[in-house]
């Protein structure tokens, strides 16, 4: 598992509909991943196991939590707690920085 990671020399992960992901450092116990968003795309509505932690590094947010929306710009957080129904929509292009844990081993 590495120490150190430099965005830039990670791919992404195209998820479609405008979506991408790139694991930036993972441990079992805890993960960090960015994911780019075009103006405009979704992150469905979904739940899982693992406490959440987002920083939005560029863009608007709607997010919604657990029934809760909210929109969040560049600067902002939101943290999502285990198997809570959450999800996002970007305003315009953006990208947030997720950790969560434990690892999200599906993303591996």
């Amino acid at each position: 598992m590495k120490a150190f990671a430099e965005a830039e020399a990670i791919g992404w992960t195209e998820l479609g509909n405008g979506n991408r992901r790139r694991v930036l450092v993972s441990r079992p116990e805890l993960m960090q991943v960015e994911f780019g968003f075009d103006a405009g795309a979704v992150g469905a509505l979904h739940s899982h196991p693992h406490v959440q932690a987002s920083y939005v590094a560029e863009g608007r947010f709607e997010v919604t939590i657990d029934g809760v929306t909210e929109t969040i710009g560049t600067g902002g957080s939101f943290i999502v707690a285990p198997n809570l129904v959450h999800g996002v929509k970007a305003l315009e292009a953006g990208r947030l920085i997720d950790c969560f844990t434990p690892r999200r081993d599906d993303f591996l």
